[in-house]
């Protein structure tokens, strides 16, 4: 049965972290990594989810009469 769903994207990025971190290390038997991947496949999915909706909000805020409203990106420091 699958694991839940951590309740934030910042939660689920660190779990994911540490999963990744000890599959590097060869901490795990190969049983466990089995496990630890489907897991990150999981946690990686629940990410993208949550980075879509909150493009879709940001897509949403700029919008102006219904149109996208885009503004150059200033990378200079406003200098």
């Amino acid at each position: 049965m699958p694991k839940k769903s951590p309740p934030t994207f910042e939660a689920a990025k660190a779990e994911l972290e540490k999963i990744v971190s000890a599959m590097e290390n060869d901490k795990l038997s190969l049983e466990e990594s089995l496990k630890q991947f489907e897991r990150g496949v999981e946690l990686t999915r629940f990410c993208q989810k949550e980075l879509a909706a909150a493009e879709q909000k940001i897509n949403t805020l700029v919008e102006k009469n219904g149109e996208p409203e885009l503004t150059p990106f200033d990378d200079t420091g406003g200098q």
